[in-house]
């Protein structure tokens, strides 16, 4: 059962969080870094170089996750990125990942994305991605008491022309909200 709000009004209220971004303390290569794949599945009719090039944008997109840089979001959405699961509150375009990333980073400071495994079909680059860190920042007026937390997302990204046009997601928004205590 959960307290108060509904899960959905829970996450909206995650994504537009304001105030100063809290980017984990690691650096763009870092960040990059820390998001390579542990498991990396190519369509064998790829050629290196095209998936050298598709797999360039996708790396900034996690190693952006990892420290909200606005210089890797740069690299690796373009302009007119679409976001074809958009949550509500969250806006358009490249806005919308910088938003969400701020509004993470803000109640979980030290958050890290994993790429457990990740496929590259045609266009398309498949990651199943995992999330941990602590809520140490606060949330919906809930200070963090530095619960651990761990949920899975994954998402289903476009790329051409060097940079990501779309992306399709799924979060596990309920584990995330049972581990900082408002849902149950």
């Amino acid at each position: 059962m959960m307290r108060a709000f509904p899960i959905a009004l829970a996450a909206l209220a995650l994504l537009s969080l304001s105030g100063p971004s809290l980017a984990a303390p690691v650096d763009d290569h870092a960040a990059v870094a820390l998001a390579r794949p542990q498991e990396l599945i190519v369509d064998k009719s790829l050629s290196g170089a095209s998936v050298a090039a598709m797999l360039k944008p996708v790396d900034a997109f996690y190693g952006f996750w990892n420290n909200g840089s606005q210089a890797l979001l740069d690299q690796a959405i373009a302009p007119t990125f679409t976001d074809h699961t958009l949550p509500p509150g969250r806006p358009q375009g490249p806005q919308g990942p910088a938003a969400a990333s701020k509004a993470f980073l803000a109640a979980v400071p030290d958050l890290k994305v994993a790429v457990v495994q990740r496929l590259v079909v045609g266009d398309r680059v498949v990651s199943h991605l995992r999330f941990t860190g602590h809520f140490t920042g606060d949330f919906m007026g809930t200070a963090g008491k530095g619960q651990p937390i761990d949920f899975i997302a994954t998402d289903i990204l476009r790329v051409t022309g060097g940079r990501i046009t779309d992306n399709w997601h799924l979060e596990d928004n309920l584990t995330f909200m049972k581990q900082i205590g408002l849902a149950r």
